[in-house]
């Protein structure tokens, strides 16, 4: 039985990923790779400050609770062979195939090709334009390698970690802001910062071992107005601690306002769902069918666009932001409804074995 309030967490985050990358492309903060702003000051990069301290945190907690219900349903060796299919294949084989495309985008964005000399083989060209092109696909690499432990640590801990963590209360679900905390500290990639291997590798095993319980999602839901209101102050703080510097990298990816506001945030959300948003209807499945393909699509219309406007127009702010989000969705839709029907490209860019005509056996998950 699916659970309808995480399908719907997941395609509200993905829609707002989708948000934080327009603002991204023109923001003043994060500067590498990026258009730029359009003027010195911009409040509107606020929503990035809004946004960065919880909605990966959230897909990785939520990951991770569907690993559990998966893994209640099939055997090891069959999660494994879905989880590669689903999250290694499009990350690796489907990279290889179309990285390149936005690769060359995001490299003429930031006059990469300015750089590098014309004796460089065409073979390498082709492998640099292709790393460059990872974009967004950083995140089903890490849940494939995040899923490929849980089967080892599954074997090991036999279901001890599990009956623990159905213990866990509220006041032990806000405590948890410590531990994630500490696994901030470690095992971050020095250059590309979203690799954060110890954050999200926490927040996704909490989210098979503790989030996958039903009382414990009953006992956070039961204190959802409390989580809100402190993750709304909790965000006016950071905000205010930490506008202008970037939220990004260390120290203020991990620093303790954003850690805390991350955490009580994704708890209240979580709750708020469980309460208000476990409900199905035509538009939500039609969001939870393609979630995956607005995700793993959007950023390159949303680059494309975004490059042309800058190099071909005078516009102002506000109509570039909505061309550019305008073109990220249905760009994104448009690829997915094409690419989903070709056979093989859809196994090695969706990791879509076959077309279904069942709408419930034709959803994309992370982690389903």
């Amino acid at each position: 039985m699916r659970k309808n309030y995480l399908d719907n967490i997941r395609w509200m985050t993905i829609v707002l990923v989708i948000v934080y990358h327009v603002v991204y492309m023109f923001n003043g903060i994060v500067t590498m790779g990026v258009i730029g702003p359009f003027s010195e000051k911009q409040y509107q990069d606020g929503i990035q400050y809004i946004l960065y301290p919880w909605f990966m945190n959230l897909l990785f907690i939520v990951s991770g609770m569907c690993a559990r219900y998966d893994l209640e349903r099939h055997t090891l060796r069959e999660f494994v062979r879905s989880r590669t299919r689903k999250l290694l294949v499009p990350s690796t084989i489907g990279l290889l195939m179309t990285g390149w495309v936005q690769g060359y985008i995001s490299m003429s964005i930031s006059d990469a090709f300015l750089t590098i000399p014309d004796t460089v083989p065409g073979f390498a060209m082709y492998l640099i334009m292709v790393m460059s092109g990872t974009g967004v696909l950083w995140f089903i690499q890490m849940l494939w390698l995040f899923s490929m432990l849980l089967v080892v640590i599954q074997k090991v801990e036999k279901g001890n970690l599990y009956g623990l963590g159905g213990k866990a209360n509220i006041l032990v679900m806000i405590s948890l802001v410590v531990p994630v905390y500490l696994s901030g500290l470690v095992l971050n990639t020095p250059v590309i910062a979203v690799y954060r291997f110890g954050i999200y590798g926490f927040v996704f095993l909490l989210g098979y071992f503790v989030f996958a319980h039903e009382e414990v999602i009953e006992s956070v839901s039961k204190y959802r107005i409390l989580l809100l209101v402190a993750a709304i102050l909790l965000s006016v703080t950071y905000l205010l601690t930490h506008f202008g510097d970037n939220y990004a990298v260390m120290p203020t990816v991990n620093c303790i306002s954003a850690t805390a506001y991350g955490w009580i945030a994704c708890l209240a959300i979580i709750g708020c769902m469980k309460k208000w948003g476990d409900t199905c209807s035509a538009f939500t499945l039609f969001m939870t069918k393609r979630s995956f393909g607005f995700y793993v699509f959007h950023y390159l219309p949303l680059s494309a666009t975004a490059y042309v406007l800058h190099n071909e127009t005078n516009l102002p702010a506000l109509p570039v932001y909505l061309i550019v989000t305008f073109a990220a969705f249905a760009g994104s839709l448009a690829m997915y409804e094409i690419i989903s029907r070709v056979p093989f490209l859809r196994w090695c860019i969706l990791g879509i074995r076959k077309e279904k005509t069942d709408v419930k056996n034709n959803l994309i998950q992370f982690g389903n």
